[in-house]
């Protein structure tokens, strides 16, 4: 289990001790099983879990003590995270290959803030683009917004890829119950594949005088995303014929490239404005939220911001020890560095949290999934894990085996609202849905617990043949909040924001880029080119590559 052939060599011999102090927790612990920590601490839940706003962390069926927690803290400020800190809210360029801050948690300050501007306007621009934002959602809402032939819009797709589109889809499915009560809800749909499918599926279903495009690309050049748009483009000019009006009143532009979304064609009072200080995964807090706006109404976006503000205070003021998005931090290193743990699971038992497990992938493998340093060195120790993850009750029926009995230490995040079907329009199926909901966290709850006592979980089954027994001693965290509604999702994605940044300082990368993604769309360009016949590629291809092209041009 020691992660620790040889003590990361960072040129800090404090950084060197705290890793080491570490290392020797691991081994003290490596075999005590998590059913031992409770036997001899009944009372563990008290001390290691906290609560902030609507979210609770239950940490105790993790495989640590206070005295392991404490060495954490000590790495934590070693690698002066404080500071670091202090550095990401603020205008300094902390995005050190891109030469760029990362401002994502000035979209969500609130427009009467006391905060200091990080840089000069930075509030006052974010502000206008929120109300701009807003005037768009009101006009859609109020049936004021009106395709080429005068008939009201009733449908919007949103064309994106990555951060223009797993954000804003999950947020949108996560809240689908705060949706605006209206004669006819709105249909917000998404687009992102790059091969047309999920656009040609929407297409057969859509009027082309009753639907509305958002065209979201920080660059404005993601090919995935142009070519969905130039796509949907000819799909209306078929219908409603070509020119400025139809762009005027089907297209909405959101990128930080306005000369770019000019020479497209979208309408100069059509765009909203990104800035380059915001990363793709970290921008369903800006204008790129207009999805979500328009699921939820502006009242549920301005919430949305709020719990999100909420823990950026929380992130940037309380102790190690109390601290959400830091413990999360620290518990992740224990179990990658320490543990060798490398695959976490994201396991919601909530319906509607479907698309979380894609949105967090994205989140920590683009940000941490990285092996240089700041510094330009390999690193020298294991950085982000594999994350994977699916509703809970279906994860159940499908790779739940393994996390049980399989060969994989696995760690899991378990998730789940304590109140649900409260609402008002639930009322009529209010008492049988609750007592769904009730199964849900039963099974949440049960699941956790047998991953972490095994057989001492079950009590009075007798002596079981092998192949039914329950090793345990698999890891996990529990995420309660007291309802899933727009301010504590906004708290709890942004306390995974501050995660990520929080293992980045201690892993010492840039959480802010994501170099790996480029060399890949390079060498797709060239190659469409030769599936085309339209270019000989500037390198022989490999045998592989060309056999492949060859058994496509042959059908």
């Amino acid at each position: 289990m020691n992660a620790f052939k040889a003590i990361p060599d960072t040129g800090s011999t404090a950084i060197q001790q705290a890793w080491s102090e570490l290392g020797t927790e691991a081994r003290r612990l490596e075999n005590t099983h998590l059913a031992e920590m409770f036997a001899s601490d009944p009372e563990r839940f008290k001390t290691l879990n906290v609560k902030h706003g609507p979210m609770l962390l239950d940490y105790s069926k993790q495989r640590l003590d206070a005295a392991a927690l404490d060495k954490l803290g000590a790495l934590a400020d070693a690698c002066d995270l404080k500071t670091w800190i202090g550095r990401l809210f603020s205008a300094e360029p902390i995005n050190c290959t891109e030469k760029r801050a990362a401002m994502h948690w000035a979209l969500r300050v609130p427009a009467d803030t006391a905060l200091h501007d990080p840089a000069p306007g930075v509030f006052a621009s974010v502000q206008s683009q929120l109300e701009k934002m807003g005037g768009m959602v009101r006009k859609i809402h109020n049936g004021q917004w009106r395709g080429m032939t005068g008939e009201v819009i009733t449908d919007v797709v949103n064309i994106g890829v990555g951060g223009s589109d797993l954000g804003p889809l999950m947020v949108s499915r996560a809240l689908n119950d705060s949706t605006l009560i209206r004669d006819k809800p709105l249909g917000i749909h998404f687009a992102s594949s790059m091969d047309g499918s999920q656009l040609a599926q929407l297409l057969k279903l859509l009027k082309p005088q009753n639907t509305l495009f958002i065209v979201s690309s920080k660059s404005f050049t993601t090919v995935d995303t142009l070519y969905n748009a130039n796509t949907a483009k000819a799909w209306l000019e078929r219908s409603l014929g070509a020119g400025d009006e139809l762009m005027h009143c089907h297209f909405i532009g959101v990128s930080s490239a306005e000369q770019k979304m000019n020479d497209w064609g979208i309408h100069h009072e059509n765009q909203l404005q990104i800035w380059d200080w915001v990363g793709g995964r970290y921008s369903l807090w800006s204008c790129i939220g207009l999805p979500v706006a328009l699921r939820i109404g502006m009242i549920g976006f301005q919430q949305l911001l709020a719990g999100a503000h909420l823990m950026d205070n929380h992130f940037r003021s309380a102790p190690w020890e109390s601290n959400i998005p830091v413990l999360m931090a620290l518990i992740g290193i224990w179990n990658t560095n320490c543990l060798n743990i490398n695959a976490h699971a994201i396991l919601p038992y909530d319906g509607r949290l479907e698309k979380l497990p894609s949105y967090l992938e994205q989140l920590e493998m683009e940000s941490n999934g990285k092996s240089v340093t700041r510094d330009g060195q390999m690193v020298q120790t294991h950085t982000c894990p594999v994350l994977w993850g699916e509703v809970g009750p279906n994860a159940q029926h499908a790779f739940y085996q393994l996390l049980h009995q399989g060969t994989e230490v696995v760690t899991c995040d378990f998730i789940a609202p304590a109140l649900r079907y409260h609402e008002a329009m639930h009322n009529s199926d209010s008492e049988e849905l609750v007592r769904q909901h009730e199964l849900a966290l039963a099974n949440c709850l049960a699941q956790s617990r047998l991953l972490a006592l095994g057989e001492d979980a079950l009590k009075g089954e007798g002596e079981l043949p092998d192949y039914k027994r329950y090793r345990g001693n698999q890891p996990s965290s529990t995420i309660l909040l007291k309802e899933l509604s727009p301010f504590s999702l906004g708290a709890m994605i942004a306390a995974y924001e501050h995660k990520v940044f929080a293992q980045s300082v201690i892993w010492g990368i840039n959480p802010f880029d994501q170099w790996g993604v480029e060399m890949g769309k390079k060498i797709a360009t060239e190659t469409l080119g030769v599936i085309r016949n339209e270019a000989e590629p500037e390198f022989p291809l490999d045998s592989s590559t060309n056999g492949l092209i060859d058994f496509i041009k042959n059908q």
